[in-house]
Parts: C-alpha cells; structure tokens; sequence
C-alpha cells in the first residue's frame, strides 16, 4: 500500500479522521475504492463532498 494510504488508515483508527473524510479522498481521486474499503473495513458507499 502507498504510504498515504497507511497514514490515513493510522489517522481513521485514531479518530482524527472520518468516514466521510476518507470518502472525500475518493472523491477527488487521492485514493481508490479498494484503498478506502482497505482503511474503512466497510465497503465504499458513494459519499463524500460533490
């Protein structure tokens, strides 16, 4: 994994992050939908800033 995607997933389980944050990465291409479920645990749903 990039090395961004393991510091979002270190932020998510340290609450500074949120779903809807990690999803906003999505969104704006930062990050894949596999990458998300990867630091979620949950599978991505579509959401996050339009």
């Amino acid at each position: 994994m990039k090395m961004l995607v393991e510091s979002l997933k270190r932020m998510y389980k340290k609450g500074t992050l949120t779903k809807e944050q990690i999803s906003e990465r999505v969104s704006k291409g930062s990050i894949s939908v596999d990458e998300y479920e990867y630091i979620t645990g949950e599978a991505y749903s579509g959401g996050g800033a339009e």
